[in-house]
């Protein structure tokens, strides 16, 4: 890959195309003497594929401006890429929930974003895979993931990372485990799962800290189980002891492990970076360094105290 760091290239999520203030800030980066060139996606599918052709045009850093999704289908374009051909990833955070980018610490401002995905150093991270695909912060299944996918876009729009607590208290005293068998190198047992969180980065669902030990770089992923309540009383115990992370209890239970398989009694819905998915069947796993990512240099979720060169 051609590493010469004036090839930038950024990626631009459609529905943020017209933005006045990216468009100011892209502007004021070609001002400066970047050569910056922009994408726009079009439809699902588009930002793998532009994050891909980046790659194989010897890009050096790849700057997605978009959320959650947006991101997690370039990582799944740059996983297409020899290792060695991966530009390094930046996040312009223009979504509903930024969960990734809120967890990297990379501020919400356009401008200071932008300038950090230019002079920041690469750091390696870890991708997590199911299968053919890949993401970089979390799975979530069952009772996360159904929320995701059944809050309307309407509502995200108007209450941001907060239309997803509000779907959820008028879900969870209806919503039913899903039976299931996980496996992982040191154990195994059978759940009733209400939710299972496997991540790479610590939050979800705009907001919710679901594994507070993660580091991005670390060859670990975290797994979070919650098991069905059958009371408020029971309801009010499992979130208490999601308060006490990374503590297990009666109803929530968490580890580390680097890799975990999950058997589901029937199909799971499971949302990987906040795109939904239904699986019975999950085997996850890591990548570990994969590809090349542009934050702070005091990033809480990276381990290694010395950036790439």
């Amino acid at each position: 890959m051609n590493s010469d760091c004036s090839m930038l290239r950024l990626l631009v999520n459609g529905k943020s195309a017209h933005s006045p203030a990216l468009r100011e800030v892209v502007e004021a980066t070609r001002a400066k003497g970047s050569r910056l060139e922009v994408t726009v996606t079009w439809e699902a599918g588009d930002a793998v594929r532009l994050a891909e052709q980046a790659g194989k045009d010897g890009v050096a850093r790849l700057i997605v401006a978009g959320g959650d999704g947006t991101v997690n289908e370039a990582v799944n374009g740059l996983m297409r890429l020899s290792r060695e051909d991966r530009p390094a990833l930046g996040v312009l955070p223009m979504g509903t929930a930024n969960d990734l980018a809120t967890g990297l610490g990379i501020p919400d401002d356009l401008s200071e974003a932008m300038n950090l995905a230019l002079n920041a150093s690469l750091r390696a991270v870890d991708v997590l895979n199911v299968g053919d695909h890949y993401f970089l912060n979390m799975l979530s299944a069952g009772f996360g993931a159904e929320i995701t996918a059944s809050t309307p876009k309407t509502l995200k729009r108007l209450l941001g990372g907060g239309a997803y607590s509000l779907m959820g208290a008028l879900k969870a005293r209806r919503f039913h485990a899903c039976p299931a068998n996980l496996e992982w190198p040191e154990g195994e047992g059978r759940r009733e799962l209400f939710l299972l969180a496997i991540g790479n980065g610590a939050q979800a669902g705009g907001g919710q800290r679901l594994s507070p030990l993660a580091h991005l770089d670390d060859g670990l992923l975290e797994v979070l189980t919650v098991r069905q309540f059958s009371s408020l009383s029971g309801m009010r115990q499992m979130l208490a002891e999601l308060r006490r992370l990374p503590a297990s209890g009666e109803y929530v239970e968490y580890w580390q492990t680097d890799q975990v398989r999950v058997t589901a009694d029937q199909p799971l819905p499971l949302t990987l970076d906040g795109e939904p998915h239904r699986m019975t069947q999950l085997n996850v796993s890591l990548e570990h360094h994969a590809i090349d990512l542009l934050a702070p240099e005091a990033c809480q979720l990276l381990d290694s105290a010395v950036p790439k060169s």
